[in-house]
């Protein structure tokens, strides 16, 4: 890694976990990806969801055709995910393992953020012959971590995961590989710091730049708002702390999740903030704001490969000191728009 006054030069990183849609959504926003990341951890949150590796390599074959229509393609690989339901056997782990495209299988709690409504109900009670398999095979099991239960508080409902969900799965399966997808409080921060095993997480850009304030400043700002909420102030400081630490178990996951504008400024917003279109660009300014430019190369380019067992990529990118102003909008599909995180501020860094 370089660092000057006015430029940052790193391996080419990796987005360890996307939202990357289908049909013309994905068009609209797979260069933006792209143009920063050799590889991207792709959620299989479609509808119908991606439950199988049939599926899975039809959902490939389209992220390829639409990259195929940008300036990078053959430059961008998608790393393909399954969608854990209760009944997702162990065969299908195994073939996910000898698929050589499948790298990941995810959980989501049923109803827990969007299209989840297919999700795990019992994980414990209906998933073990798949968390076997997957333990067996060393695929990493990706979760959602909030649990669903309607009379815990939305702010809570991350460590609550934890006690109820964490802990015995990995009393019972001590050595499966899991990732704790978009941690947002101390208490996640600390348990995947100190926890026994192969556990690591994914941090997203806007919940180490942003707390809670950051959805009501000024009124309701629908653009803001994702699942994990944005929490309190102490909770970012304690993921920043963690992104910038010597620790390898934290990489870089954007969850950059694209709805259309009128989807999001809507009675009943959608859940998401779209990041992709400038993400190096806001985790420079996470990382500078800490005073840790120097930790992140580690945590872009180094840790998620060496947490799946993949090799860094070869290439590098460049940010430079400059203004780059973030766009009120972006073309999305049909008529609609697609509202960037912080449009229409302007951030000190830019992807070169």
């Amino acid at each position: 890694m370089k660092i000057t006054e006015n430029s940052i030069t790193l391996i080419r990183p990796d987005d360890w976990h996307l939202h990357l849609r289908d049909g013309a959504a994905l068009e609209s926003v797979i260069a933006d990806s792209a143009r920063q990341f050799a590889r991207a951890i792709v959620m299989p949150n479609l509808k119908p969801p991606v439950t199988n590796v049939e599926l899975a390599a039809a959902y490939k074959a389209e992220i390829e055709a639409a990259l195929a229509k940008t300036a990078y393609s053959g430059s961008f690989k998608p790393l393909m995910t399954l969608y854990l339901t209760d009944n997702t056997s162990a065969e299908e782990i195994k073939k996910a393992a000898e698929s050589g495209f499948v790298y990941a299988v995810k959980l989501y709690p049923a109803g827990a953020t969007t299209n989840s409504d297919a999700g795990v109900t019992d994980l414990l009670g209906k998933c073990r012959p798949a968390l076997e398999a997957l333990q067996q095979y060393g695929m990493p099991l990706l979760v959602h971590g909030e649990v669903t239960d309607p009379s815990i508080d939305l702010f809570d409902r991350e460590a609550v995961f934890i006690d109820r969900v964490m802990i015995p799965l990995r009393k019972d399966f001590p050595e499966l590989k899991v990732v704790f997808e978009h941690i947002t409080t101390r208490e996640g921060a600390q348990y995947v710091r100190d926890a026994e095993g192969p556990v690591a997480a994914t941090i997203t850009a806007h919940h180490l730049l942003y707390n809670r304030n950051a959805i009501f400043t000024g009124g309701i700002r629908p653009h803001y708002y994702c699942l994990p909420v944005l929490k309190r102030e102490k909770h970012r400081l304690a993921l920043l702390e963690a992104a910038t630490s010597d620790s390898k178990r934290f990489f870089l996951g954007t969850d950059s999740a694209p709805h259309a504008k009128g989807l999001k400024e809507h009675a009943c917003g959608c859940a998401g903030c779209y990041t992709a279109l400038h993400a190096m660009e806001l985790y420079a300014t996470a990382f500078e704001l800490a005073g840790a430019l120097d930790k992140l190369e580690a945590f872009a380019s180094l840790n998620g490969p060496a947490f799946y067992g993949l090799p860094h990529n070869e290439g590098q990118i460049t940010l430079v000191r400059q203004p780059f102003a973030i766009p009120e909008a972006l073309s999305y599909t049909g008529n609609e728009s697609l509202v960037p995180l912080g449009a229409g501020e302007t951030l000190n860094w830019q992807f070169q």
